[in-house]
């Protein structure tokens, strides 16, 4: 009989275990009455839903996954069959993420609390804000051109453009050197610049330390590298 409470325990204990996650999403989404959310990840190149709520009368909702190491999930909201609300990008770390936001801008300003990479993404995010509101006035002053068939200043705004594209790329090699040590460093430099000069991937990639480089996009964009000079 003491036999079988010790197999019956470890099978609880077996068991309870398989239902554990690394990472518990969990927030509320305002105004909410129904709708479907689902948790997303990037795998093989391909966007993938780990995990899915039904949301019914109900604006909060908690959701799960497993991962080895820091990684970017979204959490995607899709209202009726023909009404996708977008997706919001967060980097989750083993433990809890939570993000509330609001039906009306789901995906303009949530706010989400959880892994350290989190803070440092934001950072970065912000920072592309930047450029890419510089960016939507050089396409309008583009159009402006054309309209007025100057090709003078059609060749100012291509000049510009290039400009801008240098330096977001340099920031973006900046960033990640300064932040060497954070899962965020490999991850823009294989998202924002990579077509970037194999030599600035190459700088990024040499800063890293060891641990990031034993992480998921530090292993990823070491192979992306090699690949590259490969070829």
């Amino acid at each position: 009989m003491k036999h079988s409470f010790i197999v019956l325990g470890l099978l609880l204990l077996v068991s309870c275990g398989k239902d554990q996650h690394d990472l518990i999403v969990k927030g509320n989404i305002k105004d909410l009455k129904k709708g479907t959310l689902y948790l997303q990840k990037i795998q093989d190149s391909t966007l993938i839903s780990v995990d899915s709520l039904t949301i019914n009368g109900e604006s909060t909702f908690e959701l799960h996954a497993d991962l080895e190491s820091p990684e970017v999930f979204f959490l995607h909201l899709n209202k009726t069959n023909e009404d996708a609300y977008g997706k919001i990008p967060f980097f989750a770390d083993k433990g809890m993420t939570e993000i509330n936001t609001t039906l009306k801008n789901f995906e303009l300003n949530p706010e989400i609390k959880g892994s350290k990479q989190q803070v440092i993404f934001e950072t970065y995010l912000k920072m592309m804000d930047r450029y890419n509101d510089k960016n939507l006035e050089l396409i309008k002053a583009e159009i402006d051109a054309k309209t007025q068939n100057d090709s003078t200043l059609m060749a100012t705004n291509m000049k510009a453009y290039e400009n801008l594209l240098k330096s977001k790329y340099l920031y973006t090699v900046n960033f990640a050197i300064q932040n060497k040590d954070s899962d965020v460093a490999p991850y823009v430099a294989l998202t924002e610049i990579y077509d970037a000069q194999i030599k600035w991937l190459d700088t990024i990639n040499n800063a890293l330390t060891p641990e990031i480089k034993a992480s998921k996009y530090g292993k990823e964009l070491d192979a992306y590298i090699r690949e590259r000079k490969a070829n």
